[in-house]
């Protein structure tokens, strides 16, 4: 797993290159946007580990360009923008993960271990996921309510597969952090919170039965429930 480092402080940039080649693995570092893209078009990389404070081109910047380009390459952005805002802003430009600066080492490598299995996944045969009157195609990843198409973020999309394939089952809110982006991670942010709201808003507002129940004190259900 060759990974690529776009940091402009060079301390840290070198604090991480030296910490990835200790645990045996192979790194470059890029110091902005430009030389960042110049070596993607190089090399093949596994992993983009991303700061969001760049100079020429910011970090949430550069993460859409990466996605559009490299859908099979994972962006882990690293960044001492923390608030919820931030988080939902470098999800929706495409990124895999988010930590928060400062962070232990062995967190870091725990998370890049997830998205490296993640990655090298083989996709299963193509399965249409159904609950009353929606059909989720996971192959095309295309969502019909009513027979009407609905358009997801790749973020929704995942939480909403990971909902179909647990139906009828309670799922507290680290769960669905951890199954749906990958690892184990306290933001101290409503991120879940805030995607289930995007979510039913999309599926369930002008729909029925709704689809998606909050369960109190635990976390949500996806369950047909007659209205």
């Amino acid at each position: 797993m060759k990974i690529l480092v776009v940091e402009d402080e060079q301390d840290v940039a070198s604090f991480i290159k030296s910490g990835l080649e200790d645990y045996g693995l192979e790194a470059d570092i890029a110091d902005d946007a430009f030389r960042a893209q110049q070596l993607l078009k190089e090399q093949e990389y596994g992993t983009v580990i991303l700061d969001v404070n760049l100079p020429i081109m910011n970090g949430f910047e550069l993460c859409k360009i990466i996605r559009e380009k490299y859908e099979d390459v994972s962006i882990l952005m690293l960044t001492a923008f923390g608030t919820t805002d931030n988080v939902l802003t470098g999800f929706d430009a495409g990124a895999d993960d988010y930590l928060v600066k400062p962070f232990e080492f062995r967190e870091l490598m725990a998370r890049l271990r997830a998205l490296n299995r993640r990655r090298l996944t083989v996709p299963t045969e193509a399965v249409i996921l159904k609950i009353a009157d929606l059909e989720y195609n996971q192959k095309s990843k295309t969502l019909k309510r009513d027979n009407q198409k609905i358009s997801l973020t790749a973020r929704e999309l995942a939480l909403l597969e990971f909902f179909l394939k647990n139906q009828n089952r309670a799922l507290s809110r680290s769960e669905i952090a951890e199954k749906v982006w990958d690892v184990n991670f306290d933001t101290g942010t409503n991120v879940v919170d805030v995607y289930v709201n995007y979510l039913r808003k999309k599926i369930d507002k002008d729909f029925s039965p709704k689809l998606i129940h909050t369960i109190s004190g635990i976390g949500y259900i996806m369950q047909e429930m007659q209205d």
